[in-house]
C-alpha cells in the first residue's frame, strides 16, 4: 500500500508530504498516543495531590497510581517530535514552500480549538451548571470562573500564552517553532556527515543535564545570568535533538531483536526508575514549586530521553505487513491524528468518571481511561471529517 503523506497534515502527530508510508511510524504514532493519553488521563488523579486544584479528592492510592503511569507515560511528546525528524529531515522544498504548506495547517484548527476551549468555561454556566465542573473538565484551570470576559481575556492571548484551561496546546506553540526551524537545521543535516549528526547528539545529550544542573548545583550556569538567560549549551538544547535523534536512528540503526532489546529495556528500566523515584521525591517534600514539581518529568532531561530511545527502537523493529487490517487502522490513526490531539482533553473526566463507575482497581484506571479517550476521540474525529468532508483540514489539520 504506497500512500502519500500529504493526505496525514502534521508530521510527527501526523505525518509527513512527499514521503512513501512507513508502517512502522504509523505504530509508533499510536504508541505516543497512547502514551499522551495515559499522562493526561492521570491529570485527575493527581492534579489535587500537585496543585490542590482538581475536583478529585486525592485518594492515596489512586495518587500513587496517577504518579507511576505519568511517570512512565514521559516519552510521548518525544516520540512525536523524533517522528517529526524521521518524517521531515531533510524538508526537500523552499523555506517558503514548507512554511505555506505546513504552518496553517496546524495554526488554523489551534486557533479554532483553542477559542473553543477557553469559551467552555462560560458556556457551562450559560447551561447553569455550577462552577465546580470547571476543574472537573480541566483538572489544571487557573481558575473556575464561568464568566464571558476570563474566557475572552484566555482568547485574546492566544498569539503568545495557552491557558491551562486547554493545558496541551503549549505543544502546539513549540510544534510551530520547530516548523520555522525545520528548513534552516535541514540545510544543514542534508550537509552533515554521521560524525558530524554525533557531535551534535552529544552536546545535546550534555544539555539535557542543565535541568538538574540548575536546581542541585548552580541557578545561573555556563554565563546564565539576571541579564542572560542563553547560555554555552543553548543552541544545542531543546526538542531539535530529538529530531535529529530520530533522523539518526532511522538512517543509521539496523541492530538484531536481540541487541535492541538489550540496549532498550535497560534504558527504559533505569531511565523510568530515575523519573518515578525523582518525582516521588520531589512530591515529598514539605514545599515545593511548580518548577521543581515538574523537574523530573522535564521533557529534555537524561531519563527521559533514555526512555524514549528505548521505546523508539523497540517499535523501529516492528513489523507490520502493508495492506493489512492493522495497517488498515494505523493508517486511519494517521489521518485523524492532529484532530485526536485537539479534541482528546473533553474527554478526559468521561475516562475517569467512568472507571470509578465500573469500581475499577487504581492500576487500571489510567490505562482504561486511555483507552476510552482514544475511543471516543478517534470516533468524534472520524465522524467530523465526514460531515465536514475537504472543510475538515480547518478543524483537523
Amino acid at each position: 500500500m504506497k500512500t502519500d503523506f500529504h493526505q496525514s497534515g502534521v508530521s510527527g502527530m501526523l505525518g509527513a508530504e512527499s514521503k512513501s508510508r512507513l508502517v512502522w511510524c504509523d505504530a509508533m504514532r499510536l504508541l505516543a498516543f497512547i502514551l499522551l493519553l495515559c499522562c493526561h488521563a492521570a491529570d485527575p488523579f493527581y492534579a489535587a495531590a500537585a496543585y490542590a486544584s482538581s475536583g478529585v479528592e486525592g485518594d492515596a492510592d489512586l495518587v500513587l497510581w496517577g504518579t507511576r503511569w505519568g511517570s512512565f507515560s514521559r516519552p510521548c511528546v518525544p516520540l512525536f517530535v523524533m517522528l517529526t525528524g524521521v518524517l521531515s529531515l531533510p524538508v526537500g522544498r523552499s523555506m517558503g514552500n514548507f512554511y505555506k504548506h505546513r504552518i496553517p495547517r496546524v495554526v488554523i484548527p489551534f486557533l479554532i480549538w483553542s477559542v473553543l476551549y477557553y469559551l467552555t468555561p462560560w458556556f457551562t454556566g450559560v447551561l447553569g451548571m455550577d462552577s465546580s465542573v470547571v476543574y472537573k473538565l480541566f483538572s489544571w484551570a487557573e481558575t473556575d470562573s464561568q464568566s464571558l470576559a476570563n474566557g475572552m481575556r484566555n482568547v485574546m492571548r492566544i498569539p503568545y500564552a495557552f491557558s491551562f484551561v486547554a493545558c496541551h496546546m503549549w505543544y502546539i506553540y513549540m510544534l510551530v517553532g520547530l516548523y520555522l526551524y525545520l528548513p534552516v537545521f535541514s540545510a544543514w543535516v542534508e550537509r552533515a556527515s554521521k560524525r558530524e549528526k554525533e557531535v551534535f547528539l552529544l552536546i545535546w545529550a550534555i544539555s539535557t543535564m542543565l535541568p538538574y544542573f540548575t536546581e542541585y548545583v548552580s541557578k545561573y550556569c555556563f554565563g546564565t545570568c539576571e541579564w542572560n538567560s542563553f547560555g554555552m549549551f543553548y543552541y544545542f538544547a531543546g526538542f531539535s535533538g530529538y529530531m535529529l535523534l530520530g533522523h539518526y536512528i532511522q538512517q543509521y540503526v539496523r541492530w538484531s531483536w536481540r541487541k535492541t532489546l538489550l540496549v532498550a529495556l535497560p534504558l527504559l528500566a533505569g531511565g523510568y526508575a530515575i523519573t518515578h523515584l525523582g518525582y516521588s521525591h520531589i512530591m515529598s517534600l514539605p514545599e515545593k514549586t511548580p518548577e521543581q514539581i515538574e523537574l523530573f518529568w522535564t521533557y529534555c532531561t537524561p531519563n527521559v530521553v533514555m526512555m524514549t530511545i528505548a521505546w523508539f527502537l523497540i517499535v523501529c523493529r516492528v513489523h507490520v505487513a502493508e495492506g493489512s487490517k492493522v495497517s488498515g487502522w494505523l493508517a486511519h490513526l494517521t489521518a485523524c491524528g492532529f484532530g485526536i490531539y485537539m479534541i482528546h482533553y473533553y474527554f478526559i473526566f468521561l475516562g475517569y468518571d467512568l472507571g470509578a463507575w465500573l469500581c475499577l482497581p487504581a492500576p487500571m484506571r489510567i490505562p482504561f481511561s486511555a483507552l476510552v479517550i482514544l475511543a471516543c476521540s478517534w470516533m468524534a474525529v472520524a465522524f467530523i471529517r465526514k460531515v465536514t468532508g475537504k472543510y475538515s483540514r480547518y478543524l483537523m489539520g
